[in-house]
């Protein structure tokens, strides 16, 4: 790819910013509106789960075959396919007439999804070349997650109080079209000269195992752990995970190459990334149900007491990324781990909902933490592999962040759920806060992960080990990724 101007190169970065606003954007919404889809639907806690977890296990499972598939037909082509698929599924979903169809309508947004954020990202990586605006550009990057949550909560309040739900999918529309045309503009073509080849065993394998995951944690309360159907779902996703390894270890170019995981750094950033997403879509989905159904909020005032740990976490991003361009990632990690595990313990020790103080506080803690652990991810699995497999590389980052959210909805919703149906009076204050407990201790065991994964993976070592997956690669000509990346 040809060099571009520092003015070309931000406005790239702002588009595929806008990708990234519109999917982090729908999901915070989509919390704050879930006690409304309760109330209109009589949805039980599972169903609330699969409104979340049926977009997050597609999106999951096809994200490296989008990856992979804008390196080989064209990046910008692929990203514009997925911004009109994405919108088109958004409009569906303000259409859905019952919990079902709506169900079936995040599928078709997870579908435009998955094209855009490890596309995206990958776009960024060939324009930002070098490694310490790359850093900055990836701090802005993560910013806008902190944006969105900012925005989410409130605009979502604001349009489920005075509209309905069904507004919260309109904004797709508008933000989406000017996506598609800025993109169609500006936006340069460009393509791995030698893409990965595609993986359909692979592919499927994933998705079974992810899917008879979920369903197992998601059903496991309400059927029991040894129903037919939850064991059943279990017994299927062990052997799909037993076939997709093996298959990953024979064949030629399989979807996601078992020998990158020899990269201390980036088997170190793909474990926090699960964590640090499972701790974040739990935290939200406990938090939106506590603060509407058990303190009797409106979704405009849920939104309102969740703003403090949102704007943390916009202020975070772009300091995060500045730290990790100055001095390496490990600082980041190491402050985002400490300051999720400080949150996720007030909750679990301090019953910190009970006093609007240290709920308050709490919220604090986790933005800063969840803010400072968007930038070091997403650099350190990018910067430890080969910059013209930037896309699967990525799509590789973005699908540990959305497996991640995916189990931190299923098993601390499991675990929620749990505590619901056997405790009294969990539609309390004080009910819920008991029910929830548990949910914060696997909260925290997250953040503790990220903590000490962050010291762990990170430094000298770490970097020696990712040089030698690299050489690795450079001593195997017929697996050896192609340099450049050509431009139409």
């Amino acid at each position: 790819m040809p060099d571009l101007s520092p003015r070309r190169r931000m406005l790239v970065l702002a588009i595929c910013c806008l990708s990234l606003l519109i999917v982090s954007l729908d999901n915070t919404i989509l919390n704050v509106a879930l006690p409304a889809l309760q109330r209109d639907f009589g949805a039980s806690v599972s169903g609330l789960q699969w409104t979340i977890d049926a977009y997050l296990i597609v999106l999951a499972s096809l994200l490296i075959l989008a990856g992979a598939t804008a390196d080989r037909i064209g990046r910008r082509r692929v990203f514009q396919t997925g911004l009109a698929l994405f919108v088109l599924g958004s409009v569906l979903c303000s259409l859905a007439p019952s919990l079902g169809w709506l169900v079936a309508a995040r599928v078709v947004q997870a579908v435009g999804g998955s094209m855009l954020n490890p596309v995206a990202m990958s776009i960024i990586t060939n324009v930002f070349t070098e490694p310490r605006e790359r850093a900055r550009a990836i701090g802005v990057w993560g910013g806008v997650v902190g944006l969105s949550m900012a925005m989410g909560p409130i605009v979502g309040g604001v349009l489920v109080d005075s509209v309905g739900w069904r507004a919260i999918f309109w904004l797709n529309l508008p933000i989406g079209a000017a996506a598609l045309v800025l993109t169609a503009l500006f936006v340069p073509e460009s393509r791995a000269p030698r893409p990965r080849r595609l993986d359909p065993v692979g592919q499927g394998l994933m998705i079974v195992l992810l899917g008879t995951l979920s369903y197992a944690i998601i059903e496991a309360p309400g059927q029991g752990a040894l129903s037919p159907a939850v064991a059943g779902g279990a017994l299927v996703a062990v052997l799909a995970l037993a076939g997709f390894v093996l298959h990953a270890r024979r064949a030629a170019e399989p979807i996601i190459d078992l020998r990158f995981f020899r990269s201390v750094p980036f088997s170190g950033a793909t474990v926090i990334a699960v964590s640090q997403f499972a701790a974040l879509a739990g935290f939200l989905f406990v938090n939106a149900l506590y603060l509407q159904n058990a303190r009797g909020l409106s979704a405009l005032h849920a939104g309102l007491y969740l703003l403090p740990m949102a704007v943390m976490t916009a202020v975070c991003g772009p300091l995060s990324g500045r730290l990790v361009g100055a001095r390496g990632p490990r600082p980041s990690l190491q402050i985002a781990g400490a300051a999720m595990l400080a949150s996720a313990l007030m909750f679990a020790m301090l019953d910190a909902e009970t006093r609007d103080t240290t709920l308050f506080a709490a919220y604090v803690l986790f933005g800063i933490g969840f803010g400072m652990a968007n930038a070091p991810i997403t650099n350190t699995a990018v910067s430890g592999m080969p910059r013209t497999q930037a896309g699967v590389a990525a799509a590789v980052a973005s699908t540990s962040r959305q497996v991640g959210q995916a189990l931190g909805v299923a098993v601390i919703g499991a675990v929620l759920a749990a505590g619901t149906e056997s405790g009294p009076g969990a539609d309390t204050a004080s009910g819920f806060v008991a029910a929830a407990r548990p949910a914060y201790w696997v909260l925290a065991g997250c953040a503790a992960a990220v903590l000490v994964l962050g010291t762990v993976t990170t430094g000298r070592r770490a970097a020696r080990s990712a040089a030698r997956v690299r050489d690795l690669f450079d001593h195997e000509p017929e697996l050896r990724p192609v340099s450049g990346a050509s431009t139409r």
